[in-house]
């Protein structure tokens, strides 16, 4: 079957690859995909070897060397030297500024009733009581408090 992306490298990208593997400072990953991509190249000067005998050779699965050669085609193969951007947003923290604020009086407060100590149950559910927030978990509040200790 033919590869649906074939990879054609100029002269300035095989140069970058070049240097990539020859600075030994780079980060494994970066060696990797350059090795790969410069036996992966059917330009002219390329040698264009079949993905399982990269893949054997670099320690990569065939399924990756397809993804790496269609991201080289659709964004260019500089791009496989940098880490793809995050498609969908971080969760933003439940507690923070006021509401940490806020749990922090509460737990220098004295406990409820019946109670010798604040425990991070007590905490997390006077947090939704309050309205401080809608949900929390036991968890995020013992996480608030050790930034605080």
């Amino acid at each position: 079957m033919p590869k649906r992306y074939v990879v054609k490298l100029s002269a300035d990208e095989r140069r970058v690859f070049e240097e990539v593997i020859r600075k030994g400072r780079s980060a494994a990953w970066k060696v990797q995909r350059a090795f790969a991509m410069l036996q992966c190249d059917a330009g002219e000067v390329g040698p264009a070897w079949p993905d399982s005998k990269i893949a054997e050779a670099y320690g990569v699965t065939t399924r990756s060397l397809e993804s790496w050669r269609r991201r080289a085609v659709e964004e260019g193969p500089l791009s496989l030297l940098e880490r793809k951007p995050e498609d969908s947003p971080r969760v933003a923290p439940k507690l923070r500024g006021e509401g940490e604020a806020r749990l922090i009086q509460l737990a220098c407060s004295q406990p409820p009733e019946g109670h010798a100590r604040w425990t991070l149950r007590l905490l997390a559910d006077r947090l939704v009581e309050l309205e401080i927030v809608e949900t929390v978990s036991c968890d995020t509040v013992r996480r608030a408090m050790k930034k605080t200790a």
